[in-house]
């Protein structure tokens, strides 16, 4: 959102792919302090492995993070890819994939060293999980509402007739012009000519009643029918998540496997649809210059974090449940290589359909894109609209997003959830009534966006909410292992658990390449930041400034809870300092002067 990732929304989210790791008990040996709590969870007779969901907030292409961004396979991929102008796109993501697999081996490694996910397990980065667990918790605002709407259409699917096919329904307003009848040959952009098409209208008053709305001042009551779809939500959501891993390894199975077998009836029937080859075309087409653009590199490592899951925590969540000396490389090389062909394949299957209807409405397709979420629900409803059997498709592809953003969001969820209850204790014995704590939380806020003018608090947290602030949370978690905890430390912690140290190359980057390259990122998103809108409404400054607020807020609680534990520490300043810098288990070597952070080596060793 990601999600990673993964989560789509702005290109990001959750989409993200699924991985099914096995989580046999960890050796007796291990089954020390906090870990005690994370095995007992899991705890089985060593043969029956828990499948567990280790995603990005994205997946795909993208959704919220659609992506996660859904961040998963539709929405995310092609706001990113019309933005940036072809499928030159896909190749910023390739050049982040070695960096994410650093980056996940470090998140998997890290979780499945200490057992825990909590916000306090990057011990050399305070305050990164906490930073990590608020934005998942702002990213649950609206994934959860991005579900809801796909309900909602799931529901309106099952109908002789789509009801987004004509404009004779209530809704409608007097500038509906029915796409089945005219075809628009003069130059206009189908981003104007789906402001009055049916499938449009539906959406934004159907279903939003935006044109009830002026504004996000002016949101007006929740929607009935969108709140009772999100109340559906939540309690799937609640009874997947109650029980950790021993609920949600079983929905995954499910919710991580049905969007494949969806996303391949949809290649197969895009890729027969008049004009598909124009789009694929145009999918595999690069424009080389626009590769020079900073902006298509920050939206390439916002999508690559939803759709992975870094930053989000998700990885440590998950990873904490693996026995101690899991395949870490495995599991990060798997990750990233399904997430990619996943993103990749299901590109054929967004352009084919966006071939379809530039050929359909006679205009280039990239003027069929749109922003934000009108790929899913507009121009998508009304591809489907127009082919045979145009209910039964509609219900398959609704039912795909369902499971993807249900399988997003149980990460998202599930990341929250257990770095708490693994940060406080107390927590853990009452698991089913602290999740229910957090997803009501989610759903009061959420509220918010099912209001008539719901969409632009979506926009704005969607714009704000894991923009800047999940590359920030990334950039601290490498810096804190690579430089404080200290790269030979971490390549030792690997071969303890896998039995082979990384190579030059994994070191040097992790040292080196990633933490500059996050560090451009974040410094470049920053300084070339543009304000959200939503079709030509523009944000007052109040909500831009409420926005970075949300923002800033998740980045703060790194200085935050830097600063107090810094205080709690016994001991003068050099002493605090001293063991501020120190991971908790070398912390004896204090009192004997041998502390390798005040040693030039310990900075320059690879």
């Amino acid at each position: 959102m990601p999600q990673i990732i993964t989560v789509e929304l702005k290109g990001r989210v959750p989409p993200q792919l699924v991985m099914e790791m096995s989580c046999p008990s960890c050796p007796p040996e291990e089954q020390t302090g906090k870990s005690n709590v994370r095995n007992s969870a899991v705890q089985g007779d060593g043969q029956s492995p828990v499948k567990l969901n280790v995603r990005e907030r994205q997946g795909g292409p993208g959704h919220p993070n659609v992506s996660g961004g859904f961040g998963n396979w539709t929405a995310l991929l092609c706001d990113y890819s019309m933005k940036s102008g072809g499928s030159h796109f896909t190749i910023p993501p390739l050049c982040l994939l070695r960096h994410c697999m650093e980056l996940g081996v470090s998140a998997v490694r890290g979780g499945r060293k200490k057992h825990l996910a909590d916000s306090g397990s990057l011990l050399s980065s305070p305050g990164v999980g906490f930073t990590v667990i608020l934005i998942s918790f702002y990213v649950g605002f609206y994934y959860n509402v991005i579900i809801a709407w796909a309900l909602h259409y799931f529901f309106s699917s099952f109908t002789m007739e789509l009801p987004w096919i004509h404009c004779n329904n209530t809704w409608n307003s007097p500038n509906c012009s029915d796409a089945h009848t005219s075809n628009s040959s003069d130059s206009t952009s189908l981003n104007d000519t789906f402001g009055t098409t049916p499938a449009a209208e539906y959406f934004e008053r159907g279903v939003l009643h935006l044109h009830q709305s002026s504004g996000i001042d002016n949101l007006g009551p929740p929607r009935w029918q969108l709140t009772a779809c999100l109340v559906l939500v939540i309690v799937l959501l609640y009874f997947s998540l109650w029980k950790g891993v021993k609920t949600s390894g079983k929905v995954v199975w499910i919710t991580a496997t049905m969007p494949y077998v969806v996303l391949t009836a949809l290649l197969l029937r895009g890729v027969t649809l008049p004009g598909a080859i124009d789009g694929i075309r145009a999918y595999l087409s690069v424009d080389f210059y626009r590769l020079c653009e900073a902006s298509v590199w920050i939206d390439a490592a916002t999508q690559v974090c939803f759709s992975l899951g870094i930053g989000f925590g998700v990885l440590i969540a998950f990873s904490s449940y693996n026995k101690f000396t899991n395949n870490c490389y495995r599991d990060a090389i798997i990750t990233t290589s399904i997430n990619s062909l996943t993103s990749f394949s299901s590109g054929f299957v967004v352009f084919s359909f966006l071939g379809y209807m530039a050929q359909k409405h006679s205009v280039p397709i990239g003027d069929v894109a749109t922003d934000g979420p009108g790929l899913i629900f507009i121009i998508y409803p009304e591809a489907i609209a127009t082919l045979p059997l145009s209910s039964a498709w509609a219900v398959v592809f609704f039912v795909m997003l369902l499971t993807l953003g249900i399988d997003s969001s149980m990460g998202g969820m599930e990341s929250v959830i257990t770095g708490l209850i693994d940060e406080f204790q107390l927590l853990h014995r009452h698991r089913e009534l602290f999740t229910l704590g957090i997803v009501l939380a989610t759903f009061l806020l959420s509220l918010l966006c099912v209001t008539n003018g719901g969409i632009y608090v979506f926009t704005l947290l969607d714009h704000f909410a894991a923009g800047t602030s999940i590359l920030f949370g990334v950039l601290i978690e490498a810096i804190g292992v690579a430089w404080f905890y200290g790269v030979q430390q971490f390549s030792d912690d690997i071969k303890q658990m896998t039995g082979q140290r990384p190579s030059l190359y994994w070191r040097l980057c992790w040292k080196l390449v990633s933490p500059c390259f996050l560090l451009f990122v974040v410094v470049v998103s920053v300084v070339t930041f543009r304000a959200p809108h939503y079709g030509t409404y523009i944000f007052p400054d109040w909500a831009n400034a409420l926005g970075w607020a949300i923002a800033t807020s998740s980045m703060a609680m790194v200085p935050i809870y830097a600063t107090y534990k810094f205080c709690s520490l016994p001991g003068s300043f050099r002493e605090k300092l001293t063991y501020a810098i120190t991971p908790e288990r070398d912390r004896q070597l204090v009192g004997r002067g041998e502390v390798r952070q005040f040693t030039l080596r310990h900075w320059l060793l690879v």
